[in-house]
């Protein structure tokens, strides 16, 4: 056996069927193996691989031991005399192993291999190569010296920035990612570190390689793309304490004690200063709209009832307001409003002034009941809430006009409704991503075909041929462009994306006989996969409507508890379920198996409690699918009424 792959998956299911697929295309000509370690994932990730892949050597741990575990699961079994590492999020060239292979039986010394890696928009990645973070490169990526001098001999040794990244080099550390490895190597190196949970493992086998006597290599002469999700890993502090702490173990690990101390003393204040800018980022990012328009509402109320108290309600006499009723009163309006908006939407991405709207006349609707609830003394002005409802419209709406207007990605209006989008590759192809892309959340302003293969007849959709891509995409001010994979090489379709240059365009791929569409930058970016439109049940309103049900029947029923008791199979259980419910561990109503569709919490009832005891598996299946991806509230209401009886099952 010369070749085996070896991949560990953790809920990446469409990206792991892309990747295998490209994988397949370049072991052709080779003796090889898949060997795919799958880590306790929910996602369906191994249903795919068994119906889809039925050749791929399945490993399904019931438990996630870390990356370096499963890998070396992997390695143990496989017989290949080369062993590569390879990321689930990644897609490699068709000659890509053909082209290593050659160069390691050549070169002897080299004990591992890494290749130019690109993003999804086909950016070079950095850390294709890598220097060794000794204390003093550490010193100097922790206080962003290497990112000012990145080319500099002496500061940017951390990425290696100084070589070429189109010529061969040795390197001192390989890419987790992708990772080529020669058995007899690792014969004297030993396999991975099971003490690296994630990240570091690659730091380590490579330092070790080179320990070994062996050499790491750079090749560039083949590429593949790697859909990191380094912009949202970045703005989590869990990566940061789990990525830095993997870089304290790898220094008291090979450095002396007085290297470890310094190394340890630079990473710690690396922690504090990145995990203090991943807090403050992401509370920027969840709060900052709703602190503008809590500014903006409250700024215009004050305004307004100083008008309209001087010149209309106070017009003939002296009088005002009193302050602590309208401190009070303009607090409850804006909490009110604030919860009707983030109730109704109006906070979720991207923007949507359709439920902005719903979200402040809701919340008006509620703030005029209570009003109308309250001791005449408390009642001092409804035109004060209506003017305050007009201006809340027009103050929360212009400035997401104002956001929309600077460009600011994150708060672009309907942006998944103003995409031009075109379709590379054979025509049959084209019209089946396009009827996928119609059953997904995605309305396309324009959709156009680009034909691979000019020998085709053109039809209604077609607007030219791949050899003037880049012309098209100016002319017709393209925003995304998807290539068919089982019509373009990976090859072509990385070369493509490089001619692009810096052009303002999106990429994305479409993987053969697969129902996703894959893109282009992160794989912790929602809206860079598509997939048929069965996750109704994990949209963001939904997810809320659902808590919301969970949370208020709970507290109604305990509430209830002494009258509801006698109708219950076991409601001492009922309890335990309720507080259960309360506390998000579980929800009233999920599927049976979920094996295949969006995850939720456990269940304490299913769908087919509508139709009663005697269901197969199959016809329950189905009944599942239909509730995910057409989740209403009345739905739960149902079930819930006709299994109320086993609400302590």
């Amino acid at each position: 056996m010369k070749l085996s792959v070896v991949i560990v998956n953790y809920n990446v299911e469409f990206f792991l069927e892309q990747c295998i697929h490209s994988v397949r295309k370049a072991l052709k000509g080779i003796t090889s193996e898949i060997i795919v370690v799958d880590n306790n994932s929910v996602d369906g990730s191994v249903p795919l691989l068994k119906v889809k892949f039925p050749e791929v050597q399945l490993i399904e741990n019931k438990e996630n031991k870390g990356f370096s575990f499963a890998n070396n699961q992997a390695i143990r079994r496989s017989t290949g005399a080369y062993i590569l590492l390879l990321n689930p999020d990644t897609v490699v060239e068709e000659d890509t192993f053909k082209k290593i292979l050659q160069f390691m039986d050549a070169h002897a010394d080299a004990g591992g291999l890494g290749v130019k890696m690109l993003d999804g928009k086909g950016n070079f990645l950095p850390e294709s190569k890598r220097g060794l973070p000794t204390p003093s490169v550490a010193f100097y990526k922790i206080f962003g010296l290497s990112r000012l001098f990145p080319k500099s001999k002496l500061f940017g040794r951390y990425h290696l920035g100084f070589l070429d990244k189109d010529t061969i080099h040795t390197v001192d550390v390989l890419a987790g990612a992708f990772m080529f490895l020669r058995r007899t190597t690792l014969d004297k190196t030993g396999l991975l570190d099971e003490t690296f949970f994630m990240y570091g493992e690659d730091i380590d086998i490579s330092y070790r390689i080179t320990q070994a006597g062996y050499r790491n290599y750079y090749f560039p002469e083949t590429r593949i793309i790697h859909y990191k999700g380094e912009s949202t890993k970045k703005s989590s502090v869990n990566y940061v304490f789990v990525f830095y702490n993997a870089m304290i173990i790898f220094a008291k690990k090979h450095f002396s004690h007085k290297h470890a101390r310094l190394f340890s003393f630079f990473i710690h204040i690396a922690i504090y200063l990145r995990a203090a800018m991943a807090l403050t980022r992401r509370f920027i990012e969840r709060l900052a709209l709703p602190l503008l328009d809590t500014t903006v509402v409250l700024t215009g109320l004050f305004l307004i009832k100083d008008y309209y108290e001087k010149n209309i309600r106070f017009h003939a006499v002296t009088g005002s307001y009193p302050a602590e009723i309208v401190y009070i009163a303009f607090s409850s309006y804006l909490i009110i409003w604030l919860i009707s908006i983030y109730m109704n939407g109006g906070y979720d991405k991207p923007v949507r002034i359709a439920k902005l709207t719903r979200g402040i006349l809701i919340g008006t609707a509620a703030i005029l009941i209570v009003y109308s609830l309250l001791p005449e003394t408390y009642r001092f002005s409804r035109a004060l809430i209506l003017f305050g409802t007009a201006w809340a419209l027009v103050a929360t709406t212009g400035l997401r006009f104002i956001l929309h207007l600077l460009g600011i990605k994150s708060y672009r209006l309907n942006a998944n409704e103003n995409k031009r989008i075109v379709i590379v590759g054979q025509m049959a192809e084209c019209e089946r991503v396009h009827q996928l892309l119609k059953q997904t959340a995605i309305k396309a302003s324009f959709v156009g075909y680009i034909n691979s293969d000019s020998s085709e007849e053109s039809n209604q959709h077609n607007i030219g041929n791949i050899s003037q891509l880049h012309d098209y995409a100016e002319i017709y001010a393209i925003d995304e462009i998807i290539f068919c994979a089982k019509d373009i090489p990976a090859q072509l379709i990385i070369s493509q994306m490089l001619q692009m240059g810096n052009a303002q365009v999106d990429y994305k791929i479409a993987p053969p006989e697969s129902l996703s569409v894959i893109g282009s930058n992160s794989i912790d970016t929602s809206g860079d996969l598509y997939t048929i439109d069965v996750n109704s049940i994990t949209k963001p309103e939904n997810r809320r409507i659902k808590r919301m049900f969970d949370l208020s029947s709970s507290l109604v029923l305990l509430g209830l508890f002494p009258m509801v008791m006698p109708f219950m199979h076991k409601p001492i259980r009922f309890i335990g379920n309720a507080l259960l419910v309360l506390s998000g561990k579980k929800s009233w109503i999920s599927y049976i198996n979920s094996e295949t569709l969006p995850s939720t919490k456990r269940g304490i009832l299913t769908p087919s409690e509508i139709l009663g005891k005697g269901l197969n598996m199959e016809t329950a299946a189905r009944i599942d699918m239909l509730y995910a991806k057409d989740y209403k509230l009345s739905n739960d209401f149902r079930i819930f009424f006709k299994g109320f009886r086993k609400l302590g099952s």
